[in-house]
């Protein structure tokens, strides 16, 4: 998943999916310990995409946009 992509997601979205790619990571990887993946990049393309959506998280944290629309709830 392309920064650009994880840029017009909404906070909602980005914690969903972060949590399913956890998901699929976690389960990539016990597969790969029962029986080697066939392309063992795929836990490295996870990993980054986890980190690509918290490093969104984070800088929308510092901007205050997620304390701004919880305010108006």
């Amino acid at each position: 998943m392309e920064q650009k992509v994880i840029i017009e997601l909404t906070t909602g979205e980005i914690r969903e999916r972060m949590d399913e790619e956890v998901r699929q990571l976690t389960k990539l990887k016990l597969n790969h310990t029962v029986s080697p993946l066939e392309n063992p990049n795929k836990i490295k393309a996870y990993r980054k995409t986890i980190a690509r959506l918290k490093t969104e998280l984070h800088r929308r944290e510092l901007s205050g946009e997620i304390l701004a629309k919880t305010e108006k709830d």
